[in-house]
C-alpha cells in the first residue's frame, strides 16, 4: 500500500483572490487510508430491446483521500469470479455518483465479452484513478497513479441479439446490427472497391440492394467508395443507406510519414471493439485519429501519461525506435469528448 504523502501545492500569482493570505502555499495531507470509491446500487440488467432507448442508472460515491481531488473512474464488468483478469469498459468519466447509459448501449457494450439472449452472471465495480502530481515524481504523479477500486456487485446480466444484415460479396464475413430492431442498422465495415455487396437479412430472407442512391429490395450491388472500414448505415423503411469513411490511424512524428498523411491505418476487429496495427516507429511521438483529420484525436488526457485514459486533444505519447504492436479502444466514440485506451507493447 502507498505511504502517507504530504502534498504542497504552492498557488502563485493568487494575490487578487487571496488578500488576506500571507503565505505561499498550503499543506494538504492525504489520508493514509482513502475512503475507496462505492458502487452502490445496479439497474435491472434484464435488457430488452423494446427498451432500448430507456436509461439505466449505476450509482456510486466518489474517492476520499481527505481533500478535493479530480478522479477518473471506470465501471468495469467481468464474468463472475475472474476477479477483472479480462474486464470490459462499460463507461469512462469524471462522474462517480451517476453514470447512466441507455438499455442499447449497454447491450451492445456487454455483447463484445458476453453472449446474446443468455442470462450471465457479471461482476461489476466503480474503479477511481487519482492522480496528485506536485512534480516530486512520487507515487500518485502522473507517471504512478493512485488507483482505488470499490467493493464488487454482482448481477445476472441478460443480453438481445441484434437484428442484423449481413454483407454479401464484401470479400469477409460481416454485417450491421439493429440495436433497437427498428429496421435501422448501422455498424463498422471494411470495404473494397473490387466488392461490391447487398444485404441480406437472414431473418426475413430479404435481400437488399441499390437503386441509383436508394436501397431497393433485389438491387443492384453497392459499390464502395473507397478502401477500407466505413459506417454503414441502413434503413429499410424508408429505403436508404449512407457510407461514410471511418479510419483510425496513428501519426506523429514516430510515423513513416511523420505528422502529415495518409496515418497509418489500424486494422479492426468487430467482435471485440479493438482497433490494431504492427508497425515500425523511430524516436519520437504518436497519436490517434480519425479519417487524418484532427477533429478527432486521442492523446494522453492533458497533463497525464495514462495509456488507459486517452481523450480528445490529448498529449503526445511519447515511443522509442522499433517494431510495434499497437491496440485501441475507443470507450466514448463521440466527439468533441471521445475517449479511449489503448496499449504500446514494443517487439523487437
Amino acid at each position: 500500500m502507498k505511504k502517507n504523502i504530504l502534498i504542497y501545492l504552492t498557488f502563485i500569482g493568487l494575490t487578487a483572490l487571496f488578500t488576506s493570505c500571507e503565505k505561499d502555499g498550503e499543506m494538504v495531507k492525504m489520508l493514509s487510508n482513502p475512503v475507496e470509491p462505492t458502487l452502490q446500487t445496479l439497474p435491472d440488467l434484464t435488457l430488452e430491446r423494446v427498451n432500448g432507448t430507456q436509461m439505466l442508472e449505476f450509482v456510486g460515491t466518489p474517492v476520499d483521500p481527505g481533500f478535493t481531488a479530480s478522479a477518473t473512474y471506470y465501471l468495469d464488468a467481468c464474468a463472475a469470479g475472474t476477479n477483472f483478469a479480462d474486464p470490459v469498459v462499460v463507461y469512462s468519466g469524471k462522474e462517480a455518483k451517476s453514470i447512466k447509459i441507455s438499455v442499447s448501449d449497454l447491450n451492445g457494450i456487454l455483447l463484445k465479452k458476453f453472449p446474446a439472449d443468455a442470462t450471465t452472471s457479471v461482476d461489476f465495480r466503480l474503479r477511481a484513478v487519482l492522480v496528485v502530481d506536485a512534480g516530486t515524481g512520487a507515487p500518485g504523479t502522473s507517471t504512478d497513479p493512485f488507483s482505488y477500486a470499490s467493493a464488487v456487485q454482482n448481477a445476472n446480466v441478460t443480453l438481445y441479439g441484434l437484428p442484423r444484415l449481413s454483407l454479401i460479396g464484401s470479400g469477409m464475413d460481416q454485417k450491421v446490427e439493429s440495436a433497437l430492431g427498428n429496421g435501422s442498422y448501422t455498424g463498422l465495415v471494411k470495404l473494397n472497391t473490387a466488392n461490391p455487396f447487398t444485404l441480406l437479412d437472414p431473418d426475413a430472407n430479404i435481400t437488399y440492394g441499390a437503386s441509383g442512391a436508394a436501397l431497393a429490395v433485389d438491387g443492384d450491388p453497392i459499390v464502395p467508395p473507397a478502401n477500407g472500414w466505413h459506417r454503414l448505415n441502413v434503413d429499410v423503411n424508408n429505403l436508404t443507406y449512407d457510407i461514410s469513411a471511418y479510419m483510425i490511424g496513428l501519426v506523429g512524428s514516430a510515423t513513416p510519414n511523420g505528422w502529415d498523411t495518409p496515418d497509418q491505418k489500424m486494422d479492426y476487429d468487430a467482435a471485440t471493439g479493438i482497433w490494431s496495427i504492427t508497425v515500425d516507429l523511430v524516436d519520437g511521438e504518436i497519436k490517434f485519429r480519425l479519417n487524418d483529420a484532427w477533429a478527432w484525436n486521442l492523446g494522453y488526457r492533458p497533463g497525464g501519461t495514462d495509456l488507459t485514459d486517452l481523450y480528445h486533444n490529448g498529449d503526445n505519447i511519447a515511443v522509442t525506435a522499433g517494431n510495434y504492436t499497437i491496440t485501441l479502444t475507443i470507450i466514448n466514440p463521440t466527439g468533441p469528448n471521445e475517449t479511449g485506451s489503448c496499449t504500446i507493447v514494443k517487439n523487437n
